[in-house]
């Protein structure tokens, strides 16, 4: 019988041995990938339960609230452009993305705090309740506004497709208030804006971000100027913030050939490289081209301009760009959030990188900021042509868009010398 114990005894010591020595061999050779996952887990479960259970404030030790703190950290530290966002702040993404959102269709901006209608949208609720240009909005669902700012006044107005909002509004000419009842709706933002003909037939386009509407609002402006018989183009991506990187790349598309390629994405694997190549069986534009760009030309805009300078289709003037060579790809997470996560980098065709460098200029032209905030807002304000009423309204006169002004200059001098050249060619 003891014989049999210690038969048994040796067995099962031998068994655990052979566990243990299995255990380390998985772990070399990586047969149980989740452990360090099951540890890291296991340890901030510990952390939860430790403040959950010990913290002052009940409320905010709720398990819900910390996860939700948990999930910021551990995605916002990443670096600037990774976040965790709570449902929110992912509907509003899903908004900018898609460029329309639910309201009721007006142009806003701050008049000595006081928020002031720049404009109607034509064709929106906004216009056709009888809104017009210079009434302040004094109240909203029966409740006056105070002291606000302008991302207050946008989210109250703001909401879901066919609900109501109530919006209360004084008219500067009569002095009168007046109340109006309007139903939201889809209100869809034009990101290309500004298009047309500038001097010695040059066109002008201007796209304030990439969204999923932008590529098809490109190709009309472009048709609308070869209409118009325009000779050279300029793009002015000033102070735009980036957007989609399929929107970047359906924009530079029409300037390359079939086949050619326009950017690529590096992920941290080898395998992880994507293309993006030109699509369109349309012959390419063949036109002198310049493009303005500043610091707050960022992503889905430095793709174009990286795109166009490095193949040389394109001359690059005003000031460097920002430097955010980064992709970001969107998860939706449970109960409507979600997080972007940089996930790759991008390249120009040369395999040039322009994260944390940014597109250089090939002529620059500095602007101070305040001249750069001046020219945002005539560009943006063009409906005051009175250099008087601007003053009086802005507190400045307008000034002069020197960045814009060498442009054209580069144009005019470009096409001179190509008509110079094609007469030389045809010359018998």
């Amino acid at each position: 019988m003891l014989k049999r114990i210690i038969s048994i005894s040796a067995g099962v010591m031998l068994g655990f041995a052979l566990s243990l020595g299995a255990l380390r061999v998985a772990s070399i050779w990586g047969i149980f990938p989740d452990r360090a996952l099951d540890q890291s887990s296991r340890y901030v479960r510990e952390v939860l339960e430790l403040v959950n259970e010990n913290y002052v404030d009940e409320k905010k030790a709720a398990y819900p609230e910390l996860t939700k703190a948990a999930l910021h950290g551990m995605v916002d530290v990443l670096d600037p452009h990774s976040e965790f966002m709570e449902a929110r702040d992912y509907e509003r993404l899903e908004e900018e993305i898609a460029s329309q959102f639910g309201g009721i269709g007006i142009h806003l901006e701050m008049r000595d705090d006081r928020p002031m209608v720049v404009a109607p949208i034509a064709g929106t609720p906004g216009e056709r309740a009888g809104i017009q240009r210079g009434d302040e909005i004094i109240s909203i669902n029966g409740v006056e506004l105070g002291k606000v700012s302008i991302d207050d006044v946008v989210s109250k107005l703001r909401g879901k497709p066919k609900t109501e909002v109530r919006v209360g509004l004084r008219r500067p000419g009569t002095k009168a208030d007046y109340e109006v009842k309007i139903v939201r709706e889809i209100i869809k933002v034009d990101s290309v804006r500004g298009v047309e003909m500038l001097i010695n037939k040059t066109g002008y386009i201007q796209i304030t971000e990439f969204s999923e509407r932008t590529a098809e609002e490109f190709i009309n402006a472009l048709n609308q100027l070869a209409k118009e018989g325009a000779e050279s183009l300029i793009l002015d991506l000033r102070n735009n913030p980036g957007g989609l990187l399929d929107a970047a790349v359906e924009v530079a598309e029409p300037f390359f050939k079939k086949g050619e390629l326009i950017v690529y994405t590096q992920g941290r694997k080898p395998a992880d490289r994507e293309n993006y190549l030109a699509e369109s069986d349309e012959p390419p534009i063949d036109v002198p081209v310049v493009v303005l760009i500043n610091a707050g030309s960022a992503s889905a805009s430095e793709i174009v301009a990286g795109a166009l300078r490095d193949t040389k289709r394109g001359i690059i003037v005003g000031e460097r760009s920002f430097g955010k060579g980064s992709v970001q790809s969107i998860f939706k997470l449970k109960s409507g959030e979600g997080m972007r996560l940089t996930t790759a980098r991008y390249y120009t065709p040369s395999g040039i990188t322009i994260h944390e460098k940014g597109v250089p200029p090939h002529v620059e032209v500095v602007m101070t900021p305040d001249e750069d905030r001046n020219i945002s807002l005539q560009r943006l304000r063009r409906d005051v042509l009175d250099p008087n009423e601007f003053k009086e309204r802005f507190g400045f006169a307008p000034v002069e868009d020197r960045q814009l002004s060498a442009a054209l200059d580069i144009l005019k001098a470009e096409v001179i010398l190509r008509n110079r050249a094609a007469a030389a060619t045809t010359s018998p």
